[in-house]
């Protein structure tokens, strides 16, 4: 798969995935499991799995997606954090550490970015019409 692609002037742009493919950044904390702030890093290894997670997270996996896991963690966090998603039978292709913490999230970006707030069940996605905030034209 060729995910290079050119401008019309012939400069190289960033690299797009074929539509049928997503790359997915999930959260940890209060998403995938239990929401564990880094200030209580003991709990880290002992978060209760959320089940809907594992099973939606690893079908994605399997059928092609791309799988990330985005946290507020920090850098001293990545052992344990890897070592739990392991143990607990997660696939995905990377981790990212260091989100900024707060919530209240808006991604500006030069690709398509579509967002989904968890709010206490793991299920497929369904299409759904919404007002967003868009850049003025």
């Amino acid at each position: 798969m060729n995910l290079i692609e050119k401008e019309e002037n012939g400069k190289l742009i960033s690299p797009v995935l074929p539509s049928h493919i997503k790359n997915y950044l999930i959260d940890i904390d209060g998403t995938v499991c239990d929401d564990i702030p880094n200030e209580q890093p003991e709990r880290m290894a002992t978060a209760v799995l959320y089940p809907e997670a594992l099973i939606t997270l690893n079908k994605w996996f399997d059928e092609g997606h791309i799988i990330t896991f985005f946290t507020s963690r920090t850098e001293e966090h990545r052992i344990i954090t890897e070592e739990w998603l392991k143990e607990n039978g997660f696939k995905y292709h990377g981790l990212l550490m260091g989100k900024p913490r707060g919530g209240n999230y808006h991604w500006i970006d030069n690709h398509m970015v579509r967002a989904t707030r968890y709010e206490g069940r793991f299920t497929d996605l369904i299409d759904k019409e919404v007002t967003i905030q868009v850049f003025e034209q």
